[in-house]
């Protein structure tokens, strides 16, 4: 006498393969978050570049003092046209400034789209071009500023601080804003490098 076996269907785990045990999946943690964060801090201060870059090229193009001299017809005048330095600053400066201004749409993109390389990489080349543009225009227009307060005894340059106060605190002023944007380009190429590192 047979006896029948009985046949108990079991459907199969989706994912299950034979012979082989169902692969778990763990969600992956997402990256964006970070690399958002840092985009953030990259928009706050590419525009507080901006800000300085604008303030030293305006605060150049605006120095300008005169000095009568016994009449209103004869006058001493110090004006930052007067040196090639500073016009080479005030042309560097402008660049840098519109370069700043041009980049803002990029690093708007690097917040939405955390994981995209390609707008990261573009930001870090031209911010290292525009940090080189504004370290020459500082470092120019400083050795200028320099001799203007402290003059040069040796190749008989006169300090005109003396006279020309005004001029010498626009031009100080100046320089000091470029050597801000330097600073700020500085921590601008570290986070786009981080980033970077991040994908």
């Amino acid at each position: 006498m047979k006896s029948e076996a009985t046949a108990i269907d079991v459907p199969e785990a989706s994912g299950a393969t034979k012979g082989k045990a169902p692969i778990l999946t763990v969600p992956r943690q997402e990256k964006g978050g970070m690399n958002r964060g840092l985009g953030i801090i990259d928009l706050v201060l590419r525009i507080g570049a901006m800000v300085a870059a604008l303030a030293s090229a305006a605060t150049m193009g605006t120095s300008d003092q005169n000095l009568p001299f016994f009449t209103q017809f004869f006058q001493f005048e110090a004006s930052y046209d007067d040196m090639p330095s500073f016009e080479f600053f005030l042309i560097a400066m402008s660049l840098v400034a519109g370069y700043l201004v041009l980049s803002i749409p990029f690093s708007i993109v690097a917040i939405v789209r955390p994981h995209a390389a390609g707008p990261r990489l573009l930001l870090l080349i031209m911010d290292t071009v525009a940090l080189t543009l504004a370290t020459a225009a500082a470092a120019a227009a400083t050795s200028i500023v320099y001799l203007a307060h402290n003059g040069n005894a040796s190749s008989n340059w006169l300090a005109i601080c003396n006279q020309f106060g005004d001029f010498c605190q626009q031009i100080s002023a100046a320089v000091v804003a470029a050597f801000m944007t330097v600073v700020t380009f500085m921590f601008l190429i570290l986070l786009s490098a981080l980033a970077l590192r991040k994908h």
